[in-house]
């Protein structure tokens, strides 16, 4: 019999989270029929010897390279058997139940994908939604994640929220509207691949839905250090999604914004 969900997990030196990732899909799954695809970007620390040796049920793509995180995905969305998938960062462990998400996705055909509440390692809240780049958020990025208090705080009052874009490390969709958007645009590497991918839901007329009330943590996530991987990430965004006068007004905002965050960190090491 066929999976009616398939789940999508790019690994890269993740040994150390896998079995917490795994384990929490299998009691979290449970009335669902599902496969669960690793594909493996280059790994040097045994991650497939272990999913071998620990879940030969767990199909591995082995890549010679590091492909990148969206150009993964796509490798193995190619050979996923299910309706649905769930692309899912290899360093989080799911905290509820999936069958009411999928239901949720099931009840609305304009919904492009579902995200949900993410948490740290310590159970802390942190926004994996947020808005569309513009000239404000663009020279201020924290803007990007300010969709209100309820987002800003994690305090959350109704059941669903349509947003702008969700995080890449949890979404779940219809493997035919994956194909139809074209999956993931190869060009980003690594961040930022998952708001393109959502201005691309949202270009064919599909919703991104956020659902608070089911959660998933998240060990690694964001750290300032990665800074400049987000802003070339946006860099690559504008250049695909902004056209005319107002593609060169928001490249020079997201240059200030570059400039300030330079200035910044040469007083801070003075």
């Amino acid at each position: 019999m066929l999976p009616e969900l398939s789940v999508v997990i790019v690994n890269f030196n993740g040994l150390r989270y896998l079995k917490g990732c795994f384990d929490s899909l299998v009691q979290n799954l449970d009335g669902i029929a599902y496969e669960i695809i690793v594909i493996d970007n280059n790994s040097h620390d045994e991650s497939c010897s272990f999913i071998k040796k620990n879940y030969p049920e767990i199909v591995v793509i082995e890549s010679k390279i590091n492909l990148g995180f969206g150009k993964a995905n796509n490798e193995a969305v190619k050979i996923a058997s299910g309706k649905y998938l769930l692309l899912l960062n290899n360093d989080t462990i799911i905290l509820e139940r999936l069958m009411p998400v999928l239901d949720f996705l099931k009840t609305d055909q304009t919904i492009g994908a579902i995200g949900i509440k993410m948490l740290d390692g310590k159970r802390n809240y942190l926004p994996s939604a947020g808005n569309f780049p513009n000239y404000r958020n663009m020279f201020q990025m924290k803007k990007l994640l300010d969709r209100g208090n309820e987002f800003i705080k994690g305090n959350f009052t109704e059941r669903f929220y349509e947003v702008d874009w969700l995080s890449g490390s949890f979404l779940l969709l219809l493997t035919k509207v994956f194909n139809e958007i074209g999956g993931f645009d190869e060009d980003y590497f690594l961040y930022v691949e998952d708001v393109d991918f959502s201005k691309k839901l949202a270009n064919n007329g599909y919703k991104r839905v956020f659902l608070p009330h089911f959660s998933y943590i998240h060990f690694i996530g964001f750290t300032k250090s990665k800074n400049h991987l987000l802003v070339k990430g946006y860099e690559t965004y504008i250049s695909k999604h902004f056209f005319g006068l107002e593609k060169t007004g928001i490249r020079i905002v997201l240059k200030l914004n570059k400039w300030v965050k330079n200035i910044k960190s040469i007083l801070i090491k003075d």
